[in-house]
């Protein structure tokens, strides 16, 4: 059984950094691109970073490039998003995803498996 856990949520003030963390198990973790996704209050799921199963490649979307980092550790088999410059524009749940293919997933469609979220709240 896939599991995927998030923490590393929080509250936080504008500006501030939270790193977020995803364990993953039941999968073969190194053969897996992961994904981070966020849901805003009233708004619907959206892409946020992807990483391919050697680290080596990734992807963001526009409004976090250059504030947030993806990474992965497959010793671990776990995937990292460190915040930086966080705004309150990125309150929302941060959810994890594994995608079981080796090319790069941008859209929630072509994701297999998926946390259960968790909550980051950034205060103006």
């Amino acid at each position: 059984q896939v599991q995927l856990v998030e923490s590393g949520g929080g509250l936080v003030q504008a500006g501030g950094s939270l790193r977020l963390s995803c364990a993953a198990s039941g999968l073969t973790f190194s053969t897996n691109v992961m994904g981070w996704f966020r849901r805003a209050p009233g708004k619907e799921r959206e892409f946020v970073a992807t990483i391919n199963w050697s680290g080596r490649s990734t992807s963001y979307a526009d409004s976090v490039k250059s504030r947030f980092t993806i990474s992965r550790d497959n010793t671990k088999n776990t995937v990292y998003l460190q915040m930086n410059g966080l705004k309150p524009e990125d309150t929302a749940i941060y959810y994890c995803a594994a995608r079981a293919r080796y090319t790069l997933g941008l859209t929630d469609f072509a994701y297999d498996y998926w946390g259960q979220g968790t909550q980051v709240t950034v205060s103006s």
